[in-house]
């Protein structure tokens, strides 16, 4: 993972241009402080190039520095993220090609000479980047399946094309803006074709509104195995690692996988061996004292054997940083500014530990319908479609929350349940098995991600105790204890009056802000970032426990009890929620007001 930083067609002299394009990836250095780079080019109708690279080394920390040439200097490129399946593309390229580099993303050369656009679809693994061709200065950018590494693309006054990994690059030299959607590229030489340059490359089948539900039968030891597989390729580095462990299923089965391959590699099985052995496993969690996500997580160490650290915050560490949290996170989103706190305040942690790589758990809850308000979900056609429009937002929120808290302090995420041929598995099952019902198989209660955890209930073998395997949802900014949470709404009381409530729409009329709490965070972050671009880039909506608004409507109770937290799913949360009438009814009404001084 790194930070790239391109401006083309620029009508400024080479070095005024060069001097623009270094002042700008600086902004950036945060997601690269291992190196910097920056080619400047001139096609042949006189207009400049500048292609700019700040470096996280985790492949080929010695050699693979960007941006990357081609053999002939007619191609610039670079690149952020990470191409897992780079060994076995090299292998089916038509033509040999003497690799200057041991970086995996060096593949996307030869692969656009011999192939053209159309192996962007070979790619597997999370990537955004910039390919130029130096003498005509037509040039690519593009954008992995999922939006899992950021890209914002934006225009200068002098009509200029710019695109960077985060929108702080963009803000003093564009004077418009907006995010690069996923699984799209933008071809500069069809900017005045019909269809226009930017393109949509990735569309899944499952996607599309005419498949209503997933049919594929369910197969439990294909989705262990493709899940294990998805694992497996995130392990690739040449630098320590280490997984990120909540104690909650999703991270748990993470860790579970790594740890299994990590036995295989010390036990010198070269045919499952990613890259550089390390002598161990690390784990990391964090939490408010004797938190949720604490004690669990340290339960599932023990059982795995990981080396584990725990670490825990205060509430007003928290409230502490969400000043520099909001300038790194880009967004005023109240779910992911919950949640993204006390994980940037872990990746600080785990820099200062020497790891440079962690794998993670995001994107479960949305292929699986893992959030506590899938329980509502009406039928099988419901359920899919909120998990298809879930994942089509998930870049806006959890991708995003997940690179950039991490990437504040130079730790690269890695996310195996976002893994393409994993995703097309997990999608097209059968959605009567992914849904929070009795399930024929099984006489438990309902419980949500059934299907996984089921192929990962393996008595003979076990990955997880019984009780870590079948431990409820529990959502981060939850996991880490639910005083964060208040904690958070009690501060924005004491900042927010209710005089400025009532003029919210006036000061902010796009997606003006329904509480207190969100208020707060809107006032930051239109301190850093004022522009109208700025603020259109962050999605609005109500949202139940994380769902979309369309999922507002699968209960009654949903529209009275709207917030991001899965203790507001009322009598499906066992820990939160008691389910008398009298309890939910106190939980519903309003809160006390507390005495100003």
């Amino acid at each position: 993972m790194c930070g790239i930083f391109s401006i083309f067609a620029s009508t400024k002299e080479r070095r005024l241009l060069r001097k623009e394009a270094l002042e700008c990836s600086k902004k950036l250095r945060h997601r690269g402080p291992d190196w910097s780079g920056i080619q400047l080019s001139t096609s042949s109708d006189g207009l400049h190039h500048a292609v700019a690279h700040e470096r996280l080394a985790i492949m080929d920390p010695e050699s693979g520095e960007q941006p990357l040439v081609s053999l002939d200097g007619k191609i610039t490129l670079a690149v952020n993220g990470e191409i897992y399946n780079y060994k076995e593309l090299a292998a089916q390229l038509k033509e040999p090609y003497a690799f200057k580099t041991g970086s995996d993303c060096e593949c996307i050369i030869p692969l656009y000479q011999q192939f053209g656009l159309g192996f962007l679809d070979m790619l597997r693994g999370m990537f955004c980047f910039v390919l130029v061709n130096n003498e005509t200065g037509e040039y690519i950018a593009a954008r992995d399946h999922q939006g899992i590494c950021p890209l914002y693309m934006g225009w200068g006054s002098d009509g200029s094309l710019v695109f960077a990994s985060e929108m702080k690059a963009l803000c003093d030299i564009c004077v418009r803006f907006r995010t690069f959607p996923p699984g799209h590229a933008y071809v500069s030489a069809n900017e005045d074709s019909d269809d226009g340059a930017l393109q949509r490359w990735y569309r899944p089948a499952w996607a599309e509104p005419s498949v209503e539900v997933g049919t594929t039968p369910l197969d439990l030891v294909a989705l262990r195995e493709g899940f294990e597989a998805a694992v497996h390729r995130r392990m690739m580095t040449d630098v320590p690692w280490g997984v990120l462990l909540s104690g909650g299923l999703d991270s748990s089965l993470v860790a579970a996988i790594a740890c299994r391959y990590h036995k295989k590699y010390i036990e010198g099985q070269p045919s499952n061996k990613a890259a550089t052995v390390f002598p161990a496993v690390h784990s990391f969690t964090i939490g408010l004292k004797d938190s949720p996500d604490i004690i669990a997580a340290k339960q599932v160490a023990d059982a795995l054997g990981t080396v584990h650290h725990a670490y825990t915050f205060t509430v007003q560490q928290g409230l502490d940083a969400i000043e520099d949290l909001i300038y790194h996170l880009e967004t005023y989103d109240v779910t992911t500014i919950r949640a993204a706190t006390p994980m940037y305040l872990m990746s600080r942690k785990i820099k200062s530990v020497g790891i440079k790589m962690v794998l993670s758990g995001e994107g479960a809850d949305e292929a699986f319908g893992g959030y506590l308000y899938f329980h509502k979900a009406p039928n099988a056609k419901a359920f899919h479609r909120e998990t298809v429009d879930k994942l089509e937002g998930l870049h806006n929120f959890d991708c995003l929350r997940a690179n950039k808290s991490t990437m504040a302090w130079g730790i690269e995420a890695r996310v195996p349940f976002l893994d393409r041929d994993f995703l097309d598995l997990t999608m097209n099952l059968d959605t009567n098995a992914k849904m929070c019902v009795p399930h024929p198989e099984d006489t438990a209660k309902p419980i949500e991600k059934w299907c996984i955890r089921k192929a990962f209930d393996t008595p003979d073998d076990p990955y997880l105790p019984k009780e870590v395997l079948w431990r409820q949802k529990e959502q981060f900014s939850d996991g880490v204890g639910y005083s964060w949470i208040d904690g958070i709404k009690d501060f924005a009381e004491s900042k927010v009056t209710d005089a400025q409530m009532r003029q919210a729409r006036n000061l902010f009329p796009h997606n003006t802000p329904p509480t207190k709490e969100a208020y707060y965070f809107r006032s930051i972050f239109e301190q850093h970032y004022p522009q109208q671009s700025s603020v259109e880039s962050v999605p609005g909506g109500k949202s139940i426990a994380c769902s979309t608004a369309a999922a507002i409507a699968w209960d009654a109770s949903f529209e009275k009890m709207a917030d991001c937290s899965g203790r507001s799913v009322a009598g499906v949360h066992e820990d939160a929620y008691a389910e008398d009438s009298a309890q939910m009814q106190a939980l519903q009404a309003p809160p006390a007001k507390k005495a100003r001084r």
